[in-house]
């Protein structure tokens, strides 16, 4: 009897636990299932004109937000093209000022030349000296092979 009782222990030790398993199941579903109502009455309860108004209010804070954003980018746009605008023109500027500046000095530069010029001719009027170098007025030519004196 002693095998009788165990077995007979044993297979009722097995049939409680399927019992258990089956019941711990149907409380899980059972409470799914509450969760999944919960839900959907809340979503039936929800008011959907508050929830639009929110909604477009939000829509509206962004949109605000996106023009702001926008107005500070053309505003950075315009002042960087401005930036540029002044660079181009004052090394426009710069450049012309040193054009004139080289130009002012090549005048000063030619000034003293002939300056010099004039006195070195002063100089050599004062010595009498009389310039050979390019003078046709006698009809000799300045190449030395054709001079007289070299033939």
């Amino acid at each position: 009897m002693s095998n009788d009782s165990r077995s007979e222990r044993e297979r009722l030790k097995e049939k409680y636990k399927t019992h258990y398993r089956k019941m711990r199941e149907t409380k899980k579903r059972v409470s799914r299932a509450k969760k999944t109502q919960n839900i959907a009455e809340a979503l039936k309860s929800m008011d959907k004109r508050k929830m639009l108004d929110t909604f477009d209010d939000f829509l509206f804070s962004v949109k605000h937000k996106v023009a702001q954003v926008e107005a500070r980018l053309d505003v950075a746009m315009e002042g960087l093209s401005d930036d540029i605008d002044a660079e181009a023109q004052k090394q426009e500027f710069d450049e012309e000022m040193k054009r004139e500046q080289a130009k002012e000095t090549l005048r000063k530069v030619k000034m003293e030349m002939g300056l010099l010029y004039e006195e070195l001719k002063e100089q050599a009027d004062s010595l009498k000296v009389e310039k050979t170098v390019g003078n046709k007025s006698d009809g000799s030519s300045n190449d030395p092979a054709t001079r007289p004196e070299h033939k």
